[in-house]
């Protein structure tokens, strides 16, 4: 896991680019500064792997913090998210290793961090073990495995649920279960559940019991042998 330090004076950026290394699990938010003064004195305590670094901020600008990291040696590795599309040379200067122009995209931050796990020699972490791959339209797509809500075995596929909507594996249960073994649980022949998704059981009309998941409407069902098993999942959960 990589720490990344958020740079920028306004709070709606910082919240977009929070949001969007949700869906990175190799990264985290170690923290967050409103211009280059304050993020000087959060990198020395939180020591972070990258910096996600605005331009123009009150102070200290993040031009100015750079060229300050930069003599100081051993800097962390800065990605700028900018709203100048007139300033990459200067970034590069200062030995940033990407230069994103606002609004950033999601398939624009994630090379981005891709450049810094390489610069950073952690390409260890850069494993598809943490993502669930599909072919969507003929490309292919990865959902993070934290992500998944739930996944169901339907005809000759593998249906994945997950926060953003549904997709298709050809992978059996059996084997996803082996694979991710700590973060799925076992409630029917048919179907896996995040263990930090489920919330509760629910009895139907006809005797059934339902898993209730939070992110979805899908309840599945919960087989006979299984409930105990589950029940007890949801008593060390609460």
């Amino acid at each position: 896991m990589l720490n990344i330090l958020i740079i920028d004076d306004e709070k709606p950026a910082r919240d977009r680019l929070r949001r969007l290394i949700g869906d990175f699990p190799r990264f985290e938010v170690a923290g967050e500064a409103a211009s280059g003064t304050e993020a000087l004195q959060h990198i020395r305590s939180l020591s972070p792997d990258i910096l996600l670094l605005d331009i123009s901020m009150p102070g200290m600008d993040g031009m100015s913090l750079a060229r300050v990291l930069q003599e100081g040696g051993a800097a962390p590795a800065i990605i700028f998210c900018t709203a100048y599309q007139d300033q990459a040379l200067n970034a590069f200067e200062v030995e940033a290793i990407d230069y994103l122009v606002k609004p950033v995209r999601t398939e624009q931050l994630e090379k981005a961090l891709d450049k810094a796990l390489r610069l950073l020699g952690r390409e260890d972490l850069h494993e598809n073990d943490h993502y669930i791959r599909s072919t969507v339209g003929g490309k292919v797509a990865l959902t993070p495995i934290h992500r998944v809500i739930c996944l169901l075995s339907e005809d000759k596929y593998t249906t994945v649920i997950h926060e953003k909507g549904t997709t298709v594996i050809d992978e059996s249960l059996t084997e996803m279960e082996q694979k991710f073994q700590d973060l799925f649980f076992r409630v029917h022949r048919n179907a896996l559940v995040s263990r930090k998704h489920v919330r509760g059981l629910e009895r139907t009309t006809d005797g059934q019991t339902q898993v209730m998941l939070s992110g979805t409407d899908r309840q599945p069902e919960v087989s006979r042998r299984n409930i105990s098993a589950l029940r007890k999942l949801l008593s060390e959960l609460s």
